[in-house]
């Protein structure tokens, strides 16, 4: 259940258009409700700002509706993370007003419009086209937390001066994610230019001694800049997670 949803029954039981009753019918699933398959923390939003996100591979679609109707039904926006595009067309057959994004593999649906919580932007970068996808799940979970998102794509080290070409948008973003594979160099370069918190999402991409994005992590885990902090391989969502918590309480 969402802050606002919260707000909008209490307000309409001390204005007694609904009963007591009513409110406890309501409120009954807070702050769990357990469906067998799922334990869906309706409580999360009002705890952490954001309702709970679906990890969607791994699961049956009949599960992801299952988990995904009765948050609609408590009006929460929702997002399925990791979804494969045969999923999405079975989902969205369900809940056509949904969103799929394929290079993310992220769909949302918004039950009520996302507002705009961020005091700043966030700046997406990747080094590499081939990083886009990774790039793209941090840019729409900051969108979905409600910030104002900007991107900016292919400006890996092995051509600095596209990365230099950008220094007003750098110097005017309150938070940065910069995704990168091979070695991983790229939030080394922009942690040095900037004074902003820097997250570094190290990408699965690269030639056989990358490892999967191994050696892009330790690299960036080893950065000599000061503000850079690394999430997990591949791990788009959190990086914009964590990116929205900051840019809550950024001063801009």
């Amino acid at each position: 259940m969402e802050e606002e949803s919260v707000r909008a029954l209490l307000t309409a039981l001390s204005e007694g258009k609904v009963t007591i009753d009513e409110a406890l019918q309501r409120l009954k699933d807070l702050p769990f409700e357990d469906i067998e398959i799922a334990r869906i923390d309706h409580h999360r939003s009002l705890r952490r700002g954001l309702s709970e996100v679906i990890f969607g591979e791994g699961k049956e679609v009949a599960d992801i509706l299952a988990i995904m109707g009765r948050m609609a039904a408590k009006g929460e926006n929702i997002m399925v993370t990791r979804l494969s595009q045969e999923k999405s067309e079975e989902i969205r057959a369900k809940y056509p007003d949904s969103t799929y994004y394929p290079k993310a593999r992220v769909l949302t649906l918004e039950r009520h419009p996302v507002k705009i919580q961020g005091r700043g932007t966030i700046l997406v970068i990747s080094a590499g086209t081939s990083d886009i996808p990774v790039a793209e799940e941090a840019a729409i979970t900051a969108r979905f937390m409600g910030n104002e998102v900007e991107r900016i794509y292919d400006l890996g080290v092995s051509g600095l001066h596209r990365l230099l070409s950008y220094r007003e948008q750098l110097t005017r973003a309150s938070v940065i994610i910069v995704v990168a594979g091979m070695e991983g160099a790229l939030p080394s370069v922009v942690g040095g230019l900037v004074d902003k918190p820097v997250i570094a999402v190290p990408s699965s991409i690269g030639y056989g001694a990358s490892f999967q994005g191994i050696a892009a992590l330790l690299g960036m885990l080893n950065s000599c800049a000061a503000g850079v902090s690394v999430v997990n391989i591949d791990n788009g969502f959190g990086a914009g997670y964590v990116a929205s918590l900051i840019n809550r309480n950024a001063t801009v």
